[in-house]
């Protein structure tokens, strides 16, 4: 593998997944979303919602729909859930940045309630950003297989890398680093990561958290493409939208969860 090909965070060296992983995403994908009927029954004894608003964010190159499983199913846990309605995640183009703040301001203004944000890879990435613009609008933010870490360094597979860099026009790798650690830093609000360690588009280093009491880490097994209506995610970010407002933890792994989550 080619030196450029490694994740450098600090003196941290990660490669991106295996080729493997990155071949087998589609099938792996479509398993996950077949698991759904079955994982219904426990999907249905998550905890309820309290109907604060949250905004879902999906990842590069897709849309509203690619989010629908997940937006439904939070709905009927009782959340005022809003997609991110900015039609197709191109990246960092425009005054996107400025939208998404403007519709997240929208949507505390109208509740009167802070937001949640979960966003989906780069849509995770977008989430963080949002709540650096405005953590006073912000009660937490998700995210999954969001590689945040890497802050345009690698870690992710090399033909989606470049596809990113020629659609969305970002070349944040090529920035100073204090640019970089800016994207690289955590909003001043909780915080969760999910990842999968067979993730086959982030390395799963690059979509995690640094430890501290307002950040957690929750590993599930799948695809990085199947995030979005895995069921152990769809269980793990119901789990963290409940917890109160003034009331954030770290995510509980006793009794039967140690056997699905790490």
């Amino acid at each position: 593998m080619n030196a450029d090909a490694h994740v450098t965070l600090g003196a941290r060296h990660y490669d991106p997944p295996p080729a493997i992983w990155s071949m087998l995403e589609p099938a792996r994908a479509m398993m996950e979303m077949g698991l759904l009927p079955f994982a219904a029954p426990c999907l249905g004894q998550a905890p309820r919602g309290d109907g604060h608003p949250v905004m879902v964010i999906p990842g590069f190159m897709g849309t509203d729909t690619s989010t629908a499983v997940l937006r439904t199913y939070l709905q009927a846990l009782g959340y005022a859930v809003h997609p991110w309605a900015l039609g197709r995640n191109v990246g960092p183009r425009g005054d996107i940045e400025e939208r998404m703040v403007e519709r997240a301001n929208h949507l505390a203004a109208r509740y009167e309630r802070k937001v949640s944000l979960v966003g989906w890879s780069l849509g995770g990435i977008f989430a963080r950003q949002i709540a650096r613009d405005i953590p006073d609008a912000i009660r937490q933010v998700i995210t999954m297989g969001s590689p945040f870490g890497s802050a345009g360094q690698g870690g992710t597979n090399r033909e989606i890398a470049e596809l990113y860099e020629v659609l969305s026009g970002d070349m944040i790798g090529h920035a100073p680093e204090h640019i970089r650690a800016v994207h690289r830093s955590r909003p001043p609000v909780p915080c969760t990561a999910i990842f999968s360690k067979t993730d086959g588009v982030a390395a799963w280093q690059v979509c995690s958290e640094e430890p501290g009491p307002d950040t957690d880490n929750i590993q599930v097994v799948g695809s990085h493409t199947g995030l979005g209506f895995n069921p152990l995610v769809l269980y793990a970010v119901a789990d963290r939208l409940a917890l109160p407002e003034d009331g954030w933890q770290q995510f509980d792994r006793g009794g039967f969860r140690a056997l699905f989550y790490g």
